[in-house]
């Protein structure tokens, strides 16, 4: 936890010290109420006292306790302040780290884990900095400054404060020890039930299609009822600490007035009055010290939590970067849109077999390569080492001569247009989702996206709209259709006018005239890029430069649609199950 008050800025550390001032004078003040009243006892009970004295140590008393209430609220804000910054700059490093990590490293963690502890375990923390720049100063000043000022008055006392003291320590370490790695657990439950949610939400329309509502109440019952009932133990747990301790309290009361009884009666009539006092006094510093320790308990209720959750945050933190950023950011070779593909092998870091082996293609600029297979063949695999998703494990990748680790990530991506195998929009506006991100250029401008829209085959729904290119788009893109999605998606990719495109299966969800009419146009303007496509459709793909056909991640055919049909078997097979022998034939 101490790695993440680095985030701290030098404000925030200014701002601790102005808190562990007034906590200290607040300290003092407070400890200094016990000795006015000591006086007003001893005044009460002096012949010829006079009501002037007595209201003036009152005044005091009460001096004492604006000046404490005020110190409180000051400490307040500026505890307050550190604890929001603190959250601010955890929540921003985190998530830019999230961002920098590769897919490898986010398929570890999970989706829904890394959302916990962006919110959740970040919270744990603010709270307990919120609360412990107070208490956590507070509790063992008065601790120690009110023993100070009671270890004289009586042996008898003293001893009577010290058993309370065991009695509680004993009583929090016991559940510090009990509790303690429950925490961990209740942080994992809180992983797995933002992601049946998560589950839930995403797949809704497959849930009500299936009538599987009720297994999946049941399956996020049973995550309920665990992360319930492990917080149930650790509340009853910690519930156990508060009447402890204020039997404790009370006990100590009437132990020292018990005591001090006993005292009062055998001392002299000249002690008497002095011992009065002295047990009035010791009474209040030995509730000031019980008070700290159960200050201190609400601490350590907290504490065992936010340690879980600063591990969780660290564990991200810490995980290395496996893609490491290159530095070139400036093409200068006279090679422009072409990617190479040299002895290519790949597989994944926890897996025995390679999905892909000795893959060696060369797309020129200007031209279309498509890649077709069987399911789990490795098309989309392949496409996605080209913006480096995942490096490759064997061979290189060269775009424009330069091996894509070479390349700075940021430059890299603005040269290649992307369109993902599922189309993904964000929550905004058509011309925001299709201006998405920067290009080499910068941002889009209108007549860009515009243009973008009309090639991508989205003109004809987008104008349709009633805000057109302002239309609302919903998270995810829920408001619209897999076809609108996947055009807006392709616009997006060709508003950037780079020099690479990739299309990941992206033409799946046309019909066949849009499909054909989106090919079109994309050819006429993208004549000057490289465009590499990953289909299952024949007709999709049958007009491309040059086809690569892959069969369980090896490369088993290179060439034009008529060559493979005569010498690639599995590239035939894969036509005759979509278009029939004399379609074949004439096309």
């Amino acid at each position: 936890m101490l790695r993440l008050l680095k985030n701290l800025n030098k404000r925030d550390w200014l701002y601790a010290l102005i808190c562990l001032v007034l906590v200290v004078f607040q300290v003092w003040i407070e400890l200094k109420m016990p000795d006015y009243m000591s006086n007003i006892t001893q005044l009460v009970q002096t012949k010829g006292a006079s009501m002037n004295d007595i209201l003036r140590e009152g005044g005091y008393m009460l001096l004492c306790a604006g000046g404490s209430l005020l110190s409180a609220i000051v400490v307040g804000y500026f505890s307050s302040n550190v604890a929001a910054s603190f959250s601010m700059k955890a929540r921003s490093k985190l998530f830019r780290k999230v961002e920098s990590l590769g897919m490898e490293q986010i398929k570890k963690f999970s989706t829904s884990s890394l959302i916990t502890r962006t919110t959740n375990d970040i919270t744990q923390i603010q709270m307990l900095i919120g609360m412990g720049l107070h208490l956590m100063i507070k509790a063992p000043i008065t601790a120690v400054w009110a023993v100070t000022k009671i270890l004289n008055k009586s042996i008898e006392w003293s001893a009577i404060t010290a058993i309370a003291v065991v009695i509680l320590l004993i009583t929090i370490i016991c559940l510090m020890i009990i509790v303690m790695p429950k925490f961990k657990i209740v942080q994992g439950l809180i992983d797995k039930i933002n992601n049946v949610t998560r589950e839930n939400l995403t797949g809704i329309r497959v849930i009500r299609a299936f009538n599987a509502e009720n297994y999946q109440e049941e399956k996020f019952e049973e995550v309920n009822n665990s992360l319930t009932n492990q917080q149930l133990f650790n509340q009853r747990a910690f519930n156990i600490l508060n009447p402890i301790m204020y039997l404790v309290m009370y006990f100590l009361t009437l132990s020292i007035y018990f005591v001090g009884a006993i005292l009062i009666n055998n001392a002299g009539i000249s002690d008497k009055i002095v011992l009065f006092g002295d047990m009035i006094v010791f009474s209040s510093y030995a509730m000031q010290v019980i008070m700290s320790f159960l200050m201190l308990a609400m601490i350590f209720m907290m504490v065992p939590r936010a340690g879980v959750s600063a591990k969780r945050i660290n564990e991200v933190l810490d995980t290395e970067i496996t893609i490491k950023d290159g530095t070139v950011t400036n093409n200068k070779n006279a090679l422009t849109g072409t990617v190479e593909f040299r002895n290519v092998s790949f597989k994944y870091p926890d897996a025995d077999e390679y999905l892909l082996k000795d893959i060696s293609f060369t797309a020129n600029k200007g031209e279309t390569v498509a890649f077709i297979g069987s399911t789990g063949s490795g098309k989309s695999t392949l496409i996605n080492l080209i913006p480096r998703f995942y490096d490759v494990t064997d061979g290189e990748i060269l775009i424009n001569g330069i091996n894509v680790k070479d390349y700075n990530e940021e430059y890299l991506h603005n040269i290649i247009g992307y369109v993902p195998q599922k189309a993904v929009m964000f929550s905004g506006t058509v011309a925001s989702n299709v201006s998405y991100g920067l290009s080499k250029n910068g941002k889009p401008t209108p007549k860009q996206i515009e243009e973008a829209v009309r090639v991508s085959q989205a003109e004809e729904f987008v104008t349709k709209l009633e805000d057109k290119y302002d239309a609302h788009v919903a998270q995810g893109g829920t408001n619209l259709s897999g076809g609108q999605k996947q055009r807006l998606s392709i616009a997006r990719a060709i508003a950037r006018n780079p020099e690479i495109y990739i299309f990941d299966d992206s033409f799946s969800a046309l019909d066949y005239k849009t499909d054909a009419s989106l090919r079109k146009d994309l050819k006429k303007y993208t004549k000057n890029a490289t465009n590499l496509i990953v289909a299952q459709r024949i007709g999709t793909i049958m007009h491309a430069d040059k086809i690569i056909v892959l069969d369980k991640g090896k490369c088993v055919g290179i060439g034009t649609h008529k060559e493979l049909l005569k010498k690639c078997k599995i590239y035939k097979e894969i036509a005759l199950s979509q278009i029939s022998k004399e379609e074949l034939e004439n096309a």
